[in-house]
């Protein structure tokens, strides 16, 4: 592996995003700097993988000093020049999370990759050959994995390359029981969109506590939001009081992402499958009615047991189901696949969901869950416009514009 010197004063730009100077010691003194010609080929494929906008570099050679300063053995990557600290950002400017950065470092071959802090936005990547470090330094120093997708639980159609953009969208669901959310934290762990709770029951009061703060939050930092409310409706006539109640909480909200019926209670799977169906058909009507996507959330077993055939395909779809896969084999928006995610920002389990349809831009064309309908204005051709009648002061003309004409009498300017 060919490893370069340069002077500690060298400003040679190495490759099209990255100069000598971004991987000087940091400590102040005055020696040469061993950067590796791998490392700086691996980084442009990152930069590329990821789309990033740029990529900082943290920390790039170390003196053996320095290494020791910071916790280092002294012996490490960083002073033979084939290691690197960094935090990639997106095209939003916002740092990618590091849980993506790793997987997407695996799949570029660096031999070392590790996320380095709990915010999970700072990354170690090297290009050992022997003694390969896949880890995670939250938790200890050593390799923890093979595989960083299965670690960090990331779909491999989730968003680690341009070209995978449109499939599997990682997202979350919360609800006042998730606490305090730190929401920039939380998109720079890749998370895309995100379902709140509004609120459960036929009450008003019923509104979640934590509705109005995680709205606010998740809209601050550009996160797609739809939401859901918790049933406990066993008759047509709750279901619609239900709708009718999350409706009066989420007005003059704009949500990206459908608006979803919870159904998970035994005492309404008890009332049987027409009832459930038809509970079902009430509060999505109702919602519908007043402009909103609707949907249905549900466990995939009781889904099975207690849907009719056309709920399966009438509304937004969110089944649930703790495994490996959605034993499903109809078409579905959402999956929530687990009970027990770690996101950054978020302390403690939390409700991990993927996504397979872009909501957001079909909500916000059709004009519903309160955005405005885009009306497409046609470009008129161009006008033919012929003389009628001329008098020494006026002109009568006629105006042909897109099939219609238009007529009138034009006066001399004084």
């Amino acid at each position: 592996m060919a490893v370069k010197n340069y002077p500690c004063s060298d400003n040679t730009q190495l490759s099209e995003h990255f100069n000598v100077k971004e991987f000087r010691c940091k400590c102040c003194q005055n020696h040469d700097i061993l950067i590796a010609d791998e490392l700086i080929d691996k980084l442009e494929k990152l930069f590329e993988k990821l789309d990033c906008s740029k990529i900082i570099v943290t920390s790039g050679h170390r003196c053996s000093v320095h290494d020791r300063a910071v916790g280092g053995s002294g012996v490490g990557q960083h002073i033979n020049g084939n290691a690197a600290d960094i935090c990639c950002y997106g095209q939003d400017g916002q740092p990618i999370s590091s849980k993506l950065v790793c997987c997407a470092a695996q799949d570029i071959g660096f031999g070392g990759i590790a996320n380095i802090t709990s915010a999970y936005i700072y990354t170690h990547v090297d290009v050992r050959t022997s003694n390969i470090w896949f880890g995670d330094e939250t938790v200890n120093y050593h390799t923890l994995t093979n595989d960083f997708y299965q670690y960090f639980d990331i779909s491999r159609n989730s968003d680690t390359t341009k070209e995978d953009n449109s499939m599997a969208m990682k997202g979350i669901d919360v609800s006042k029981h998730n606490g305090s959310i730190n929401w920039n934290q939380v998109k720079a762990d890749g998370v895309r969109f995100a379902i709140l709770r509004a609120g459960y029951g036929r009450l008003a009061s019923q509104k979640d506590v934590k509705f109005e703060e995680y709205y606010s939050g998740a809209k601050a930092v550009g996160i797609p939001i739809g939401c859901y409310w918790y049933s406990y409706a066993t008759s047509v006539e709750e279901a619609k009081i239900e709708a009718q109640v999350c409706i009066s909480v989420i007005k003059g909200k704009q949500f990206e992402f459908p608006i979803y019926f919870d159904l998970e209670e035994q005492k309404a799977f008890n009332t049987g499958k027409a009832n459930c169906s038809a509970m079902v058909r009430a509060f999505c009507g109702e919602l519908e009615k007043a402009g909103y996507w609707a949907g249905l959330y549900m466990s995939r077993s009781p889904f099975n047991s207690y849907m009719e055939e056309d709920i399966k395909t009438r509304y937004a779809l969110w089944l649930a189901e703790y495994n490996s896969k959605l034993n499903y084999s109809g078409s579905v928006g959402m999956w929530q696949k687990s009970s027990t995610g770690r996101i950054a920002g978020i302390s403690g389990n939390v409700d991990i969901d993927e996504g397979y349809i872009d909501y957001a831009e079909k909500v916000k064309s059709a004009g519903l869950n309160g955005f405005s309908k885009t009306k497409t204005i046609s470009t008129p051709t161009a006008p033919i416009i012929m003389a009628t009648e001329l008098t020494e002061n006026s002109v009568t003309v006629e105006v042909k514009v897109n099939g219609e004409t238009y007529s009138g009498k034009l006066n001399k300017k004084q």
